[in-house]
């Protein structure tokens, strides 16, 4: 076990380390722009699939178009952020990852959920949503306050103290 699984694991009380905060809010604006870039690859590459599935299937799989970018940004997230390593390739460049304050694994559904809420909030509130983490302790946002998750710097990246 780990220095940092020791003080995620003992979660809410583990959260003291400020060390696991550090820079995390320009961390997560960092993954975010490098896995928005991902997502748009992802996609630019299925829409020749889709493409090809269309002309064998009589134009139906064309359809798929309509739900492609969502479809591609959830399967990354759960795959991604609901792996072992609970975080997207983004976050990992950043050194930061999602975890519960329960304690408990970040599982498939609550990445979806949680990205479900970011966006919602984000089409809400506009990018104002970032401004949340200037005033929540552990520098969470509003999904993150609604799913009792938080954003943790991984252990290879904590400053030494």
């Amino acid at each position: 076990m780990t220095q940092t699984d020791t003080i995620i694991s003992t979660a809410p009380a583990g959260f003291d380390d400020w060390r696991l905060f550090e820079g995390v809010r320009t961390r997560r604006v960092l993954a975010f722009a490098v896995d928005y870039a991902l997502v748009i690859l992802l996609v630019a590459l299925a829409v020749p699939v889709v493409g090809l599935l269309g002309v064998v299937t009589f134009g139906i799989a064309w359809l798929l178009y309509a739900v492609l970018a969502p479809l591609a940004a959830l399967s990354y997230i759960a795959w991604t952020v609901g792996g072992p390593e609970q975080a997207t390739l983004g976050m990992r460049m950043a050194g930061i990852r999602l975890v519960r304050y329960d304690g408990q694994p970040i599982d498939w559904m609550t990445a979806i959920v949680h990205a479900v809420l970011f966006w919602a909030a984000n089409v809400i509130l506009t990018p104002f949503i970032v401004l949340v983490a200037l005033f929540t302790r552990h520098k969470r946002l509003l999904h993150d306050l609604a799913l009792g998750t938080t954003v943790v710097r991984t252990e290879r990246f904590l400053a030494v103290a």
